[in-house]
């Protein structure tokens, strides 16, 4: 693993192409210098050692093609770094369920997170960089819970990112999620308009709140089966807030079973002796119009098995 060390080391001058045009400063060291930590590279920066065309910058500043950055040396040591195992980098690959020049789509596995962080070495994004390691670009579009599965979109080109982060901004991206609700209800489908705010508790722990005071979120229900005390529903996004499916369905009175944070804890017990060990909540697909597709481009990420079993048990 590379190590900061300002007095070893050799200084990189990096010319700035079109997969790093208008990226922010920070963001691009932190993805040259991949096992620096954070906390070193906006050490560097505040200290002026990293300079864009010889001149003292702010994290914040947007690279453009032809700038010159120069990167401060790091120590490199005999400690290997932390990368994937190839069991890890392998289901990853396989999970890929459509790839471009531009565009690759992931069904992700539950209990993967999409990136490193908060203890986590690594994630989806650090795992298919490394199975990579001569890709230019590659970063996430978006981002799904940990113990959300489904499709994760990521960008190969920075062109590819911005039109991706364009057309979600717009609203034109159909995200479809599939997720098996506690209770019953006798509506076919619902909206849910209710603003959202992010809290954190005395613990630490984040978690998400309905609040007049919270960012717009708006979801649709549609229940797609029904059992004796659960049914399953395609939720469709209009909007995406962190936890939105999740707080949403809570706020019904209708909980996602399996999830530990917003759900009921008597009814995911019960789920449990079926089988269920997970949150129910699953990316089945996209929708959006794409460079080079006919039409709406569509892809669909096939409930995993250990849903699909729980599907077939209450059936």
């Amino acid at each position: 693993m590379a190590e900061p060390d300002g007095q070893t080391g050799r200084i990189q001058m990096v010319t700035i192409d079109e997969n790093n045009d208008g990226q922010r400063l920070d963001n691009f060291l932190i993805g040259q210098l991949k096992g620096v930590p954070r906390s070193w590279v906006y050490r560097v920066l505040r200290r002026g050692e990293v300079r864009v065309n010889k001149g003292r910058c702010k994290p914040a500043r947007r690279l453009q093609i032809g700038d010159v950055v120069r990167i401060p040396p790091v120590r490199q040591t005999n400690k290997q770094a932390d990368i994937p195992s190839a069991r890890r980098i392998a289901e990853i690959e396989k999970s890929i369920c459509y790839e471009d020049d531009l565009l690759l789509i992931v069904n992700k596995p539950a209990g993967v997170a999409v990136h490193g962080g908060s203890g986590l070495s690594h994630g989806v994004i650090e795992i298919l960089r490394a199975s990579r390691p001569n890709a230019a670009f590659l970063e996430l579009a978006h981002r799904l819970d940990r113990e959300t599965s489904g499709c994760l979109m990521l960008a190969k080109k920075r062109s590819a990112l911005r039109r991706l982060q364009e057309l979600q901004r717009d609203g034109k991206i159909e995200k479809r999620y599939l997720a098996l609700l506690a209770g019953r209800t006798r509506k076919g489908s619902w909206r849910v308009d209710s603003p959202l705010k992010k809290n954190t508790l005395k613990s630490g722990e984040r978690v998400v709140r309905v609040d007049p005071e919270g960012k717009p979120a708006i979801t649709h229900f549609k229940v797609k089966q029904r059992f004796a005390e659960a049914f399953l529903v395609e939720a469709e996004l209009e909007t995406g807030r962190t936890h939105q499916i999740r707080v949403h369905a809570a706020s019904n009175g209708t909980p996602i079973l399996g999830d530990p944070k917003y759900g009921d804890e008597a009814a995911n017990r019960v789920m449990r002796k079926l089988g269920l060990r997970r949150l129910f909540l699953h990316a089945a697909s996209l929708r959006f119009d794409w460079p080079g597709v006919r039409g709406s481009f569509r892809i669909e990420a096939p409930l995993p098995t250990e849903l699909q079993s729980v599907i077939e048990t209450l059936s």
